[in-house]
């Protein structure tokens, strides 16, 4: 988590796509030795081909998944800063000298290669990918340009920073499909009955009330799940992958069955964030602030999102519809309830004593429930309108269940 935080350029689907990478070299690295409960994707994905390990031999399974998890950072997070890649060495080497004391020299050397070859496998794999491959480098298109018209999506204050990833949309997919995709937004009016007008008004009013020091609730919510603020947090897509480390603490999964649950959960809000970005740049809809701004009377109206220490506050770089976090959320919760079942009652710890913003815990009585309240939680902040969360969730929980669909078994 600290990796994601601090590595410059990985805002969330990019990060997404790394983690599911990364996890996948984990669960290929130790699938060969499930006993039969899980089932390589070498050949299944198409160009991926990950030679057995040698049957005759004898293999750390331990070993093989730490060598590939260590392997896998450092090809999927090159620019991480230099305190969280000696971070990643002290942890890969403390393993590592246990591990090594604990067996035979000849077997963990024979684990290391082949946890490494995994890795390197999936990560040539990866590197076919053109739109995906090293995406941190390339946030920003400077030649795409947006199209113009009232009800379309453009650059906002305060900073007016150009298209985040443009053409992530056409990066590839572990199982979502092109064919994922959500409705219309709502027809775009001015008219103060219309559906459009009347989401706007609700978020005008929601930031209003809490600028004010009222709606104690919602402040707590958009607060509680406010990551999309490069390096004060993780990524909205990190935060399925804290959720999943305390689950996965609680129910004390065995190793295979953890390496399973972090490859699930990372492939699918990898994919959420490849279907999320192509509909966002296919319908390319406003954002709250430009219609607040230009239709309501309220000029100088703004978010309370991500405060920058001197009483401003931002919107996202990216079109409004669908929610990036509600897409996030909505394939985490369907692959969770897969795992550890429908009616989980759960309190999320992610962001349990920080001070710069409300993280006290929250508990939930399903994941759907989390998933709808994550989505929730951008309109209180300023920076979605209600049908841009339903429709993030929505989509979130087809491409979860795409990934369940996996013949993983």
């Amino acid at each position: 988590m600290e990796v994601e935080r601090y590595s410059p350029g990985y805002r969330p689907p990019v990060s997404a796509r790394s983690m599911g990478l990364i996890n996948l070299m984990a669960y290929e690295a130790i699938v060969h030795g499930s006993e039969g409960r899980y089932q390589s994707f070498s050949g299944y994905f198409d160009g991926l081909e990950i030679d057995e390990p040698d049957f005759t031999e004898v293999y750390d399974w331990e070993v093989v998944v730490n060598a590939a998890y260590e392997k896998g950072f450092e090809y999927l997070f090159p620019t991480a800063p230099a305190a969280q890649q000696f971070q990643i060495l002290d942890i890969g080497g403390d393993l590592r000298a246990q591990l090594q004391l604990s067996g035979e020299p000849e077997v963990f050397y024979r684990s290391v290669e082949y946890g490494n070859y995994v890795a390197e496998t999936i990560y040539e794999w990866s590197a076919t990918d053109t739109w995906g491959h090293e995406g941190y480098l390339n946030n920003n298109d400077p030649e795409f340009v947006p199209p113009v018209a009232p009800h379309l999506w453009k650059p906002t204050y305060p900073d007016y920073a150009p298209a985040l990833l443009p053409h992530w949309g056409k990066a590839m997919t572990f199982a979502a499909l092109p064919t994922d995709v959500v409705e219309a937004p709502p027809v775009f009016s001015v008219v103060s009955g219309s559906q459009l007008y009347q989401e706007a008004e609700q978020v005008m009013t929601l930031v209003n009330s809490i600028k004010a020091g009222g709606s104690h609730e919602e402040h707590w919510i958009g607060e509680f799940w406010s990551d999309d603020c490069p390096i004060l947090t993780f990524t909205p897509a990190g935060r399925q992958l804290s959720i999943t480390n305390q689950l996965v603490a609680i129910e004390r999964l065995d190793m295979l069955e953890t390496v399973a649950a972090y490859a699930k959960v990372s492939m699918a809000i990898s994919d959420a964030g490849v279907r999320c970005w192509s509909e966002k740049y296919r319908h390319n809809y406003l954002r709250p602030i430009d219609y607040i701004r230009e239709h309501m009377g309220e000029p100088d109206w703004n978010t309370v999102m991500c405060p920058d220490g001197s009483g401003g506050f931002f919107t996202p770089s990216f079109p409004a519809y669908p929610s990036g976090h509600a897409t996030f959320g909505g394939a985490a919760a369907v692959v969770l309830e897969e795992i550890f079942g429908a009616d989980y009652t759960f309190t999320d710890r992610s962001h349990e004593g920080r001070t710069e913003f409300n993280g006290t815990p929250r508990t939930f009585t399903s994941f759907r429930a989390m998933a709808i309240e994550n989505g929730y939680s951008r309109i209180p902040l300023g920076v979605h309108f209600a049908s841009d969360s339903d429709a993030g969730v929505e989509l979130g929980f087809t491409v979860g269940q795409r990934v369940n669909d996996l013949p993983w078994n």
